[in-house]
């Protein structure tokens, strides 16, 4: 390797005291020859970088971080000195051009970022992104995903919104049917009230057409025992018959035209007239004090056939009337049969 040219001298030479602006004690020494190597001059990894101007130029500032004063050394080759000679001195740059250059280097980088509307990636984008306009992978990402959430936000809406026709419709259908229920019982009620009440007065027109043809067997009466009656007073323990009291002698009519089937006396019962309907119903007038009929006579309604009396077992001057159905033994309750005759006793 070629030798440098000897080192020119320097006003800044180390003493004993002083080198470099640090002190050394007079025990340190005596000085070697620096010989400076690319190892030695390489600077430290990731300590010191120097930024590259823009087109592929030179650094910004031949000031950063020594380098000028470095390349300079270097290109002469690796320094010595001839023996006996003084250490070289090395004049050290301004730090305050450094700094600055520093600062303009990072503020020159940091506008050039600032102001740059190039998209950090473009991967991710499909074709559709790109047709769209969008450049930037983040920012369709985001979009798609924001699609997504609407269209599911969609769904829910549209799957609320038709949960909740299908309820109003069920509601809307249960109430109309609630309301024809209601409106077809009110008019099955209206209409039932209309039959009964038709029914009941096609009744009492056939009642009352009816009692033009029945009559009430006498007249200025008081009734007294009814059928069904309980007591020791007659022999088959209850009432058979309906008894009006009235005064002896009063007229005793009958009931409907008919025939007269038995007209004499009955033991208990006394004096007694049995007219048959056409219907083969029997009616017993008892008690009487005379009879004005005889056997196998027909008769109309209102004639007279008897009148009242006391005789057979009795307690004072009545009419005990009995009504057979089809002649039968045992009676039914003269009030009701009256009753079914249009007739009200």
């Amino acid at each position: 390797m070629a030798s440098n040219r000897p080192a020119q001298p320097t006003s800044f030479a180390p003493n004993d005291t002083q080198s470099f602006g640090f002190a050394h004690g007079k025990d340190e020494g005596p000085w070697e020859e620096w010989n400076p190597t690319e190892d030695s001059v390489r600077p430290v990894r990731g300590r010191h970088r120097v930024g590259k101007q823009r087109g592929g130029g030179l650094a910004r500032s031949s000031t950063v971080l020594g380098v000028g004063v470095i390349a300079a050394v270097g290109a002469g080759g690796m320094a010595t000195a001839a023996p006996g000679k003084a250490p070289v001195s090395i004049s050290l740059p301004d730090l305050s051009s450094v700094t600055h250059s520093a600062k303009a280097l990072i503020s020159d980088g940091a506008e050039t970022l600032k102001g740059s509307s190039t998209p950090l990636t473009g991967a991710g984008l499909t074709t559709a992104d790109t047709a769209q306009g969008t450049a930037d992978a983040g920012e369709a990402l985001r979009a798609r995903i924001m699609q997504q959430a609407e269209a599911q936000q969609s769904q829910v809406d549209s799957a609320a919104q038709q949960a909740a026709e299908t309820a109003a419709a069920k509601q809307a259908v249960a109430l109309a049917t609630k309301q024809q229920d209601a409106a077809e019982a009110k008019a099955d009620a209206a209409k039932k009230k209309a039959e009964e009440e038709a029914k009941a007065k096609a009744e009492a027109e056939r009642l009352a057409e009816l009692a033009k043809s029945y009559s009430l067997p006498t007249s200025s009466y008081t009734l007294t025992s009814r059928f069904g009656e309980a007591g020791a007073l007659w022999s088959s323990g209850y009432h058979t018959g309906l008894d009006f009291a009235a005064p002896t002698g009063t007229l005793i009519k009958a009931v409907h035209s008919g025939t007269i089937t038995e007209a004499g006396w009955a033991g208990s019962y006394g004096y007694r007239t049995i007219l048959t309907l056409d219907d083969g119903t029997e009616l017993w007038f008892c008690h009487q004090s005379s009879i004005s009929v005889s056997a196998g006579q027909k008769v109309a309604t209102g004639d007279v056939i008897g009148r009242v009396g006391a005789t057979g077992n009795v307690t004072g001057p009545h009419l005990h009337l009995e009504v057979h159905p089809g002649g039968a033994a045992t009676g039914i309750d003269p009030m009701a049969w009256l009753q079914g005759k249009g007739l009200n006793p």
